[in-house]
């Protein structure tokens, strides 16, 4: 995938990223006309959509920890590492009472998507290691 130079994380200008562990592209974009409001991630031929609201919501999580905190991504049919960003995208105790994925299915690998965007945006640090990575609020 050829990076665009006017990338903005529109539709027409999506953005191209690499997950955490920098060993696949995806593209993301933020569609605010769909119901409701969405990120929306690319692989391959698969869409991925996360509540838009994720970026903010993920962000204030990440103040209130303060410190670093591990990524567990994880495909919706396996359990989320416990204390992970994974978990905490599923829990009924984060701000939209469970998952941030949209679509039944493909509502995981929360960990692996949305921190590179959020990394991208200057919300937050995210480690770029084979396994194992972390993320925390941007100082």
């Amino acid at each position: 995938m050829a990076s665009d130079p006017k990338a903005d994380g529109t539709r027409a200008h999506p953005w191209t990223l690499k997950t955490p562990s920098l060993q696949s592209e995806f593209v993301a974009f933020r569609d605010a006309a769909l119901d409701p409001p969405a990120l929306v991630v690319q692989v391959g031929k698969t869409e991925l959509r996360y509540h838009l609201r994720c970026l903010d919501d993920l962000s204030a999580e990440l103040r209130r920890r303060g410190d670093w905190v591990p990524l567990g991504n994880a495909d919706e049919q396996k359990p989320a590492p416990e204390g992970s960003v994974e978990s905490w995208a599923r829990s009924p105790k984060n701000p939209v009472g469970g998952w941030y994925g949209l679509k039944k299915g493909l509502r995981g690998r929360f960990g692996n998507y949305v921190p590179p965007v959020m990394e991208k945006l200057g919300m937050a640090d995210v480690e770029h290691n084979p396994k194992g990575n972390r993320m925390r609020a941007k100082a």
